[in-house]
């Protein structure tokens, strides 16, 4: 850009590449305007005019070409040359005054929602709304979006309390088609173990596996992988305690399903004669009192708050399990009066799978210690190996803050090895009564109903930890759960909601369980119950 000044400062000339511009043509009347003002006006010109260009080309880069008028021009121009950039500031705070005033007020009745996104942003071209309407229409909507996810999360949670704690088809075909055997074939009667054997059962020299069920399949799965896991499976005992009505479907499998050289006992709670109301006081309180079976039999959507979706609710379902309430879950505790001639024992959840040999666990010296027990406060994440009492005591009640401490760390029912003679010297089945007589009394607000928490109690003091890699914790709840990690664990445990013989398992964690599985047997094939 060029600018050309007359001799006779009368004629004054832009142009731009040699072309002229016949824009900015000035004659000057030498007596009228003096040469000072008019050498300002050409400074101030030379100035502008290089700015006026660059701004007329960014907004015909951005569309302002379209304009067709210099009126529509200036509107545009207008606000970027006084400095009046950008009002986006401005909205969003008109916007933000808006939505606070319409969250303070009731949504307006009849108000229609979209069922999504796109068609309230069709709604709002088509009807054009004003900011408030979109304001209502924005939040009623989302609170609708939210409500629907509530609602989900809870029938989720509902769904799978249920599948849970339900017993399907073919494990209740199992259990029926195997008692009705033991009343009808004599082999399936014959007496466990053999009378020749008989002595090995109290033999303190064999290792002696405990395990409480009225789950036969599963029953099953942990007595197989146990054996063929065992580098000396001669060595093996196992007595399985189970209900009265599993009985004979219990003692009917392991007659039929011999599992030499392993031995095998099959008792039910009716058959021993310490098990009484006098000696386990628990009994009838957990069969009368009022509290329990309100929690448990009452309506679970009563006490249930739609708004609180998170895991503490998914516990509180997990806890009205009926197992919790069953003698079977509580027998551990007894286990030195059932058991009086033995010294050591490895009680076992019916959930777990032994994929090692166990046999080094009966050396561990637990230094005078009661539990050998995996602690489970050694994880990462909340839901893997992380539990410590605050996971399972309710810290606003007085007693427990007195008497606990938050960030103990927990240990794990489901492998562990027990010290009967050490315990015998000890209070703690006296313990774990009169904790569990407290929570009563405390409309079981101490805790939840189960038997790990009164343990944490009783056993606290007593609790020799075990390496982790003996006892791997999770596969019921955790999806995320290491496959090589479960490789390695000698004994893997589904605690949690999600077994591995339900629909609802993890499918890949269920083959590490199905493997023990014997399809083959006649039983598991008319009852259907396939390799899912």
């Amino acid at each position: 850009m060029q600018l050309h000044v007359s001799l006779s400062m009368r004629l004054i000339t832009i142009s731009n590449n040699n072309v002229f511009i016949d824009l900015m043509k000035i004659t000057v009347a030498a007596t009228h305007i003096s040469y000072r003002t008019l050498f300002r006006t050409i400074l101030i010109l030379a100035f502008f005019l290089p700015f006026i260009f660059i701004l007329t080309a960014l907004f015909t880069l951005e569309g302002v070409d379209k304009c067709s008028s210099f009126d529509c021009l200036g509107r545009r121009l207008g606000p970027r040359l006084l400095g009046r950039v950008d009002d986006s500031g401005r909205l969003v705070r008109e916007l933000y005054k808006t939505l606070n005033q319409v969250n303070g007020e009731e949504i307006p009745d009849g108000l229609k929602l979209p069922d999504s996104f796109s068609q309230l942003v069709s709604e709002m071209n088509n009807n054009q709304y004003d900011a408030k309407t979109f304001a209502f229409m924005l939040r009623a909507t989302v609170e609708k979006f939210e409500r629907e996810i509530r609602e989900s999360k809870f029938s989720e949670l509902m769904n799978k309390h249920f599948a849970a704690s339900s017993i399907t088809r073919g494990i209740h075909c199992l259990s029926l088609r195997l008692t009705n055997e033991y009343s009808s074939n004599a082999h399936a009667r014959r007496q466990l173990p053999t009378p020749e054997l008989l002595p090995v059962v109290s033999n303190k020299s064999y290792h002696h596996f405990i395990l409480s069920t009225d789950n036969i399949l599963a029953a099953s799965v942990v007595v197989t992988s146990a054996i063929e896991s065992s580098l000396r499976p001669d060595k093996i005992v196992f007595h399985i305690i189970t209900d009265k009505k599993t009985y004979a479907g219990m003692h009917a499998w392991f007659a039929l399903n011999h599992v030499s050289p392993a031995i095998v006992e099959v008792k039910g709670v009716h058959q021993f004669d310490w098990l009484t109301r006098e000696n386990v006081p628990l009994l009838e309180d957990v069969e009368n009192h009022k509290d329990i079976k309100n929690f448990y039999h009452s309506s679970h959507i009563a006490d249930a708050n739609l708004s609180d979706t998170t895991r503490k609710f998914a516990f509180t379902l997990q806890a009205r399990s009926p197992k919790y309430i069953s003698l079977l879950n509580h027998l551990r505790i007894y286990l030195p009066e059932l058991f009086p001639d033995l010294d050591k024992v490895i009680f076992l959840d019916d959930d777990v799978v032994i994929q090692k040999d166990l046999s080094p666990l009966w050396e561990i010296d637990l230094h005078g210690k009661v539990n050998g027990a995996v602690e489970t406060c050694r994880g990462e994440g909340e839901w893997v190996m992380s539990k410590r009492f605050k996971n399972y005591f309710n810290f606003s009640h007085p007693i427990i803050a007195k008497h606990l401490d938050p960030n103990e760390c927990a240990w794990g029912y489901g492998m562990n090895i027990f010290d009967l003679r050490a315990w015998r010297k000890t209070k703690i089945t006296e313990t774990y009564h009169h904790w569990f007589k407290e929570n009563l009394m405390s409309n079981l607000t101490m805790w939840k109903l189960g038997t790990l928490p009164p343990s944490l109690i009783a056993f606290k003091g007593h609790i020799h930890p075990v390496d982790s890699s003996w006892h791997m914790l999770g596969l019921g709840y955790q999806r995320k759960t290491n496959v090589e990690n479960v490789k390695k664990a000698a004994v893997i445990h589904y605690n949690g909601q999600l077994k591995p013989w339900l629909p609802i398992g993890f499918e890949h964690l269920r083959p590490f369980w199905t493997k023990y599985v014997n399809y083959s047997n006649d039983f598991v094939r008319n009852c259907h119950i396939l390799e899912l």
